[in-house]
């Protein structure tokens, strides 16, 4: 099964839904906001994006720089950063077949969704 981590408030994360509704593959939406993904689950979908945990974090939000950058980070860390704080996750992310990608640029899931 197709899964999104979705952030209806998100440009970006809106236009990677619709791509997903384009294709006519079903699909699962995960609203990661509300329901927070765990440490475990993080682990695995870096693994799936074959990413190191730094660049799943949208470094740019004030969470981010007000308490995080600069300091010396364990990838367990930052983990555990996304999961208190999920707003520091990079959105949309879409899992198909034991791989993921950023939907950005939305170009990403569609060449997910080819392989």
């Amino acid at each position: 099964m197709i899964k999104i981590y979705h952030n209806p408030r998100c440009t970006k994360s809106r236009q990677g839904l619709k791509a997903l509704e384009d294709s006519g593959e079903q699909f699962e939406i995960i609203k990661y906001l509300e329901d927070v993904p765990t440490k475990d689950e993080l682990k695995q979908l870096l693994g799936y994006l074959n990413l190191p945990a730094e660049k799943l974090v949208r470094t740019n939000e004030a969470i981010w720089k007000e308490n995080y950058k600069g300091k010396n980070m364990t990838e367990d860390d930052i983990i555990t950063a996304m999961t208190e704080h999920p707003k520091l996750i990079e959105r949309p992310i879409v899992i198909k077949d034991r791989k993921a990608v950023i939907g950005r640029p939305t170009e990403q899931i569609l060449d997910l969704l080819q392989k």
